[in-house]
This record gives structure tokens, C-alpha cells and sequence, in this order.
């Protein structure tokens, strides 16, 4: 009780301060996502996401390189294909986008941790994450396919699948798709708690990825649920997922916190476009200081309980971290 008890005491001094914090960020919990396509020394800003860039596979191992320099562990990748058709067929070609970028950036930097994005949005005509027929995704024919892409990448050396789609099932089949193909070491980084978000915009323009029609809410969870969360992540676990992702983070930090109290294993947390962008935009108009909100906003979803955080601000915080 006051006055013998004085938090203040452990505050004056900022050795003491360093001394006792509760929480440390580092630059080997950042992973760094890259947008790759086809083309000739393409590097294409992306306008909603300042510092950003979609880059062709010819130029991709300078980006990669970089981001080993700066410590930065691990990177995953997103393709824009350069034709896209009803079933998604550049996800899954030996010859695909991701497929090539994989093997350029293993043989420039053999010692970066490659993750890949699992989907079929970005390499379907409509958009959607799945086969469609009367405008409805059909969960269980999608997943022979989401399986083919993780098999196909993992066989350009890509060192862990992320499959994001949220299709029942998904980590199961893409588990035993793997085991059968020799692949029983791959571990699996699940997206296992997606929401419907509208913090997603920006990456959808980068990615171009937006739907034709429709919208995700019929796979992508409800933002109001809690609960399913828990369920969700536990399905993944027993199917064969070895690190759980929750995403967006920065709006979600009770279910980072839940997920990382309910279950023993990794987890994921994805810092995602909208977030990112509304930093920038903040900045830019001089109401926020950039790299002090930035590091705060990576402290806040680390102290939640995030093991790994997938972030577009990764190459200025690791400058920071040193």
C-alpha cells in the first residue's frame, strides 16, 4: 500500500526500465511478406501500401537478399499469375509464378525461411477462393487443389505451406498430400483464424485479388465471434497444423491472447495491409509519429502473445531493432 509501495520506483531509470520489461520484440519473430508476378525487371509500388512493391521473379532474390541482411528470418510469398482461369491452374503449375520465385530466391539466399501462401484467389478468373458452380465455393473439390499448390511449392524448396483459403479441411488434406509425397518433415503454418476483415483492402489491390461478385463471409469468420476462434484453431491443430495464424492482428488482439493461452504451440499473427496503411496515412499527414506507432503497434501484438508477426513494416522495424 502507498506510500510503501511505489511502481514509479522501477521507472526512473531506463537501465532499470530495459531491465524489467515484460515483453522484448526481436527481429527473428518478423516474417516479410513479397508480392511476385511475371514480367522483366518489374517493380511496381504498390499505391495503398507506401514502401511496397510487386516485383517480377527476375528481380526477386534483390529483395530477398536485402531482407537476409537485415535479419530478417523468414519471407512469404504472394503470385500474380499472368493468366488466371475458372479453377485457379497457376496455383498449382510446376512452372508457376511462386513455383519459380521459391527456386530464385532458395538458390540466392539458401539460408532464408521461405513461406508460402496457399490460395486460389489470386490465380482465379472470379476471385474466389474455390471451384464454383451456381456461385457457390464447393469446399471439398477445392481441397485436392489447395493440396497440389502446397505439394508443388514445397517441391520448388519452399520450406513451409500457409494455406489461407479457410476451406474445412484444408490442413488435412495439404497434411497428408505432403507425408504421401515424402514431405513428412514440412511443417504447416495455418491460417487458422480469418476473419471477414475490412482491413484486407489494400492487399487486395496489391494482390489483385478482390472477388467478381460476391464476398468471403461464406469462409472468412464473422469479426464478431470469439469463441469460434478456439474451435477453429483446434480443428486445424488435429488435422496437422504446426503453427496457428491469427488474422488481422491489430483489431484482434483478445483472440491472439486466447489462442496463445488455449494451445502449447507457435503462433502467427498477420499485421495486415489496412493496418499498415493507416500508419502511413497518419504519418504523412503529421497526427502520428511513423516509426514510434509502428514499433508499438508490433510491441502490442507480440505482448498479446504473437510468436511470429507477418508485417509490411518488417524492413524499417528490423533497422530499428538492429
Amino acid at each position: 500500500m502507498f506510500p510503501t509501495v511505489r511502481p514509479r520506483r522501477l521507472r526512473y531509470n531506463p537501465v532499470l526500465r530495459d531491465m524489467v520489461r515484460e515483453t522484448s520484440l526481436s527481429v527473428t519473430n518478423l516474417i516479410y511478406p513479397l508480392f511476385v508476378t511475371f514480367g522483366h525487371n518489374v517493380k511496381r509500388p504498390i499505391q495503398s501500401m507506401p514502401g511496397c512493391v510487386t516485383e517480377s521473379v527476375d528481380v526477386i532474390a534483390q529483395s530477398a537478399k536485402e531482407i537476409h541482411t537485415l535479419g530478417i528470418p523468414a519471407v512469404i510469398l504472394f503470385g500474380i499469375p499472368e493468366h488466371k482461369d475458372e479453377k485457379g491452374a497457376g496455383a498449382y503449375d510446376p512452372d508457376g509464378v511462386i513455383q519459380r520465385a521459391v527456386k530464385e530466391i532458395k538458390h540466392a539466399v539458401p539460408e532464408l525461411f521461405v513461406i508460402t501462401d496457399v490460395c486460389l484467389c489470386e490465380y482465379t478468373s472470379h476471385g474466389h477462393c474455390g471451384i464454383l458452380e451456381n456461385g457457390q465455393i464447393l469446399n471439398d473439390p477445392t481441397l485436392e487443389l489447395l493440396a497440389k499448390t502446397a505439394v508443388s511449392h514445397v517441391r520448388a524448396g519452399a520450406d513451409m505451406p500457409a494455406p489461407s483459403d479457410m476451406m474445412d479441411g484444408r490442413v488435412l488434406s495439404i497434411r497428408t498430400a505432403l507425408d504421401t509425397e515424402g514431405f513428412a518433415s514440412i511443417p504447416i503454418m495455418s491460417y487458422a483464424v480469418k476473419y471477414s476483415s475490412a482491413f484486407y483492402g489494400p492487399f487486395r489491390e496489391a494482390a489483385e485479388s478482390t472477388p467478381a461478385f460476391g464476398d468471403r463471409k461464406s469462409h472468412q469468420m464473422d469479426p464478431a465471434n470469439r469463441r469460434e476462434a478456439i474451435k477453429e484453431a483446434a480443428i486445424d491443430l488435429e488435422e496437422g497444423a504446426d503453427i496457428l495464424m491469427v488474422k488481422p492482428a491489430l483489431s484482434y488482439l483478445d483472440i491472439i491472447s486466447d489462442v496463445k493461452r488455449a494451445f502449447n504451440v507457435p503462433v502467427a499473427a498477420y499485421n495486415v495491409s489496412g493496418e499498415y496503411a493507416m500508419v502511413h496515412a497518419g504519418a504523412r499527414l503529421g497526427w502520428i509519429d511513423y516509426e514510434k506507432v509502428m514499433m508499438e503497434v508490433l510491441l502490442s501484438i507480440k505482448r498479446a502473445g504473437a510468436d511470429l508477426i507477418l508485417t509490411y513494416f518488417a524492413k524499417d522495424a528490423a533497422k530499428l531493432l538492429g
